[in-house]
């Protein structure tokens, strides 16, 4: 199908679900990781004190941000020279090949020192395949999509993305469930993985038979990257909120079990409400941003998540409940999700498609590595270091201090706001 053709009648439902499983994928693996960091850290960090084996655990899941952007930057420009769906392919592989050699990795008391050294090979991997990931995904879906409905398009990655939270969620329910902690330390968390490879061959099959969207004859005239430094800086600001804020709600597990010394199945479950909110109100996003504009659907929802943050965190903090924990999940997530969405479709939009997809990776690359590889190490620091159990609202404020700049500077991209329906 030609870009054209593709870009006029959208995509049909089964392609759109062939790029959005790499995202699903990617997402429920390093999201079991954040669930399981407790078990990780047992398995191939041991030590006398549980907060030791715990931040060393969340150091390694730190590592694999490192990698993301010299695979934004590899696995992207390969997107924006021989197409999108060679990039995607590429990406996918190497996902499978990481979430497998994890979960099979032996444990610290079998192999001794080998055992991390394996673990953080296979999250540098990990983090590479993440990384040239999302640029090529959301240029393909982006450039796919009909001019009114980009918005929307867009934010089917996040969707996935939190669909992957979601079935991680559920999982991590089940087996701290009816597991006991032995079994979950020694084997359970790693079944989660493989439940996740399982579906790499599907994803294979279905992405080797995408329609191309680059342009058969790519314009090769260079380009001068100056007009879009501008982009390029607010862009990473405002990544930097969705990747604190969203880093911060996928640590509320490990935080009640640790943190506020819930029940470990009570624990899992913030995350299962976690994931049902963020996919609904991702939806929500893209069609409220093709409606309405992608900056008010930005700001407002950042606004009031940053009013609410200190007091949600009280209220758990100190009521300690199911249900407690369950409502703010619910409500932060929504808030986040519902202002994210547009933040990458805005970057998006901005750039040309002969650099986009190495562009966006790199963008959301870096500002992942520099915030989300760090956000639970360093909530985990400073409640251990001053043991106030609000450090994640904090956190979290400030992150969406610095977005809310970015998104006030930004211009409007969404056609419905300025007319703008070619797309190139």
């Amino acid at each position: 199908m030609a870009q054209a053709d593709t870009q006029k009648h959208g995509l049909p439902a089964y392609q759109i679900a062939a790029v959005a499983i790499g995202n699903a994928l990617s997402f429920y693996d390093f999201v079991c990781y954040a669930f399981f960091a407790t078990q990780i850290g047992a398995c191939f960090f041991p030590s006398h004190n549980p907060t030791t084996s715990l931040l060393a655990s969340l150091a390694t899941f730190g590592v694999g941000f490192f990698t993301r952007p010299l695979g934004g930057l590899v696995i992207g420009r390969m997107a924006d020279r021989i197409g999108r769906r060679p990039a995607m392919m590429l990406s996918f592989s190497l996902m499978g090949f990481g979430i497998v050699g994890l979960a099979l990795t032996p444990s610290y008391q079998s192999i001794g020192i080998a055992a991390p050294i394996l673990f953080i090979l296979f999250r540098l991997i990990q983090g590479f395949a993440l990384g040239g990931e999302v640029g090529p995904t959301t240029a393909y879906l982006v450039e796919a999509a009909p001019p009114l409905k980009r918005g929307f398009y867009a934010a089917i990655s996040y969707a996935t993305q939190d669909g992957g939270v979601l079935v991680a969620g559920i999982i991590g329910t089940v087996l701290a469930s009816s597991l006991s902690a032995d079994a979950l330390t020694n084997w359970g968390w790693r079944a989660a993985f493989l439940v996740g490879a399982a579906i790499v061959p599907f994803g294979l099959y279905v992405r080797r038979n995408l329609p191309e969207t680059l342009d058969e004859e790519p314009d090769k005239t260079p380009v001068t990257l100056g007009p879009y430094l501008r982009i390029a800086l607010f862009g990473l600001m405002m990544l930097l909120t969705g990747t604190v804020c969203n880093y911060a709600l996928e640590y509320m597990t490990t935080y009640a079990i640790n943190t506020l010394h819930m029940d470990t199945a009570v624990a899992f479950g913030a995350t299962v409400v976690i994931g049902v909110f963020s996919v609904t109100f991702d939806l929500i996003s893209g069609w409220t941003t093709d409606r309405f504009g992608r900056k008010p659907v930005m700001i407002i929802p950042y606004a009031l998540l940053f009013l609410l943050a200190f007091p949600a965190f009280y209220v758990i903090s100190h009521a300690r409940t199911a249900f407690a924990l369950y409502a703010v999940s619910a409500l932060l997530a929504s808030l986040q999700c519902w202002g994210g969405g547009p933040t990458l479709t805005v970057v998006t939009e901005s750039l040309p498609r002969r650099i986009r997809a190495g562009a966006v990776a790199v963008i959301y690359a870096v500002s992942i590595a520099a915030f989300g590889g760090t956000t639970q190490f360093m909530i985990t620091w400073i409640i251990a270091a001053t043991g106030n159990p609000l450090a994640p609202a904090f956190y979290m404020m400030g992150g969406i201090a610095i977005g809310l700049i970015a998104m006030a500077s930004v211009r409007e991209t969404a056609p419905v706001k300025t007319g703008i329906m070619e797309f190139r």
